[in-house]
Order: structure tokens, then sequence, then C-alpha cells
């Protein structure tokens, strides 16, 4: 069961890391697009920084459900 949890601990930060990239690539685009006065780069800037959040979402809140899967 150890490897479980461990297997469990590792998803959630990788799917942490990875929200918090797509977050922040999401805020480039957003300032990107703010600076050119680009809406369209505005608007994806923030659908990317709003998709991010729920990916962080997603790792801090369900990933660590799933330990009680194996237990």
């Amino acid at each position: 069961m150890e490897f479980f949890s461990e297997a469990i601990n590792v998803l959630k930060v990788l799917v942490i890391a990875l929200g918090a990239g797509l977050a922040v690539w999401g805020v480039i685009n957003l300032l990107e697009g703010y600076g050119n006065d680009n809406p369209g780069a505005k608007s994806q800037g923030m659908k990317q920084l709003m998709a991010g959040g729920g990916v962080v979402l997603i790792g801090t809140q369900l990933i660590p459900l799933l330990s009680g899967l194996f237990s």
C-alpha cells in the first residue's frame, strides 16, 4: 500500500505542476494581449489561466481522494 500512496503523491505533484505551468503561460499571453492591445491574445490568456487554475484544483482536491480507493 505504501507504493500506491507514494504514486498518488507523485501524481498530485505532477498535476499541480502542469496546472501551474499552464496558468503561468496564460498570464504571459494575457499580459502580451494587453501590451499589444490584442483581444484574441487576451481571450486566449484568460482561458489558459482559468484552465490552469482548474487543473491545480483537480490536483489538490481530487487526486488525494484516490488514496481512499487503495486503502
